[in-house]
């Protein structure tokens, strides 16, 4: 059993022994350190990660700045609440606003209460419009949380398996599909909002067949009907994409949008940022959060920020996630291979169920990786990622998917 006061012990509990809840189905592994793109085990094995806690370490594990920041404040003031103003959260918060391109924000625990909050927007404005049922247009394969509003958002059954009845309220379309949103307006007069991910991570790292166009054709139909655009840029915000939000691919902006994930590199803290019409809906007592936006917690907020832009994290997503795109579509050529993302966010998507792929890339290469959506790799290696390390991953997953679709 391992002990409390030995971290480092090899984990011998099974899983009928475990004092855990079972929501997980976990790898036989684990890492007790973790050093920029690499991870180690007990016994010093060294793994390359291409996964970086599913695109939550994207300056990589342990990094000097945000390891100072949190281990100094740690020493100073944890936690006062919100009953109390907070200079790192205004400073957080600012900083967050700055790089965003929005007016405010609020700071939670989660992606998930990032989302409820959106939602709870679009809900107040409705009830600022007189609008007593209102409707959220959300898309088909989409993944925006598992409380249960944002389950409900959520487009994909299986997740919601169990938990019926679901919250009402959401109008479900094919992603990318702008006249199945038009065809909707037909019908409904109570719309007041779209939420969307720019692109779809547990999806399967989808994109729209327009590109980030649709970004552009969705704020359009915003503002013709009085509707907010929201984004969820859990996955793909703080330079994900090679931008710092992916929205920012394009010249609009949304309403609403709503990070986490890669804000606080491993660090749980979530954000959901506003703008314009969106700015004031709410007000004193309208939503909050014990926990959310502690000193702790903004600090380190505010480091990750100043670090992606110091030292330029995003261009290098940008091009090295160029080159990984481009490479593996080359090397990948006529095996019925799509090679799909922007930065550091891609999928590989594979002509048959490759989920086995995970374990032979962790045993067989050292490298960890994902399977989502049944036949999509995903990877989402650290925004600082060497040209080295990206010809490692590179020859590793070729290798991999060679052997697998050989046999």
């Amino acid at each position: 059993m391992n002990s409390p006061l030995n971290p480092h012990a090899v984990i011998e509990t099974s899983a009928q022994t475990s004092h855990l809840m079972p929501t997980y189905a976990r790898q036989p592994i684990a890492f007790v350190r973790g050093r920029g793109s690499y991870l180690y085990t007990a016994d010093g094995t060294e793994y390359l990660d291409a996964l970086t806690g599913i695109a939550v370490c994207g300056l990589g594990h342990v990094h000097p700045a945000v390891t100072t920041a949190l281990v100094e404040q740690a020493e100073t003031l944890v936690h006062t609440s919100n009953l109390f103003q907070i200079p790192w959260q205004e400073d957080a918060g600012r900083l967050l606003c700055q790089v965003g391109g929005m007016e405010r924000c609020f700071f939670s625990n989660s992606g998930a209460e990032a989302n409820e909050a959106a939602i709870k927007l679009a809900r107040m404005s409705a009830y600022k419009k007189g609008i007593t049922t209102p409707k959220i247009i959300v898309m088909e394969k989409s993944f925006h949380g598992r409380t249960l509003a944002t389950l409900s958002a959520t487009g994909n059954e299986k997740v919601q398996k169990g938990f019926y009845p679901l919250v009402e309220g959401f109008l479900r379309v094919p992603f990318g599909d702008v006249a199945a949103i038009e065809a909707l307006t037909k019908d409904h007069d109570d719309i007041v909002a779209i939420l969307v991910e720019p692109i779809q991570g547990e999806g399967g790292v989808n994109t729209a067949p327009q590109g980030f166009v649709y970004l552009e054709e969705l704020r359009a139909i915003c503002d013709q009907h009085d509707w907010l655009l929201m984004l969820d840029e859990i996955q793909t915000g703080n330079g994900r994409t090679g931008q710092y939000f992916a929205y920012q691919h394009t010249a609009i902006k949304p309403d609403v949008l709503t990070t986490a994930k890669g804000l606080g590199n491993g660090f749980p803290v979530g954000a959901c940022l506003v703008r314009d019409k969106a700015a004031d809906l709410f007000s004193a007592g309208n939503h909050g959060s014990t926990f959310g936006g502690t000193p702790l917690a903004c600090r380190t907020v505010y480091a990750v920020i100043e670090s992606i832009q110091k030292e330029k994290a995003t261009e290098n997503a940008a091009t090295v996630g160029q080159y990984l795109k481009d490479r593996f579509t080359e090397e990948l050529s006529g095996l019925g291979v799509i090679v799909r993302g922007f930065g550091m966010m891609l999928g590989i998507e594979l002509p048959r169920p490759c989920g086995e792929l995970v374990a032979k890339a962790r045993d067989e290469q050292h490298l960890i990786l994902n399977v989502t959506a049944d036949n999509v790799i995903r990877l989402l290696p650290a925004l600082n990622l060497s040209q080295a390390d990206a010809d490692k991953i590179i020859t590793r997953v070729v290798t991999l998917v060679k052997d697998f679709l050989a046999a």
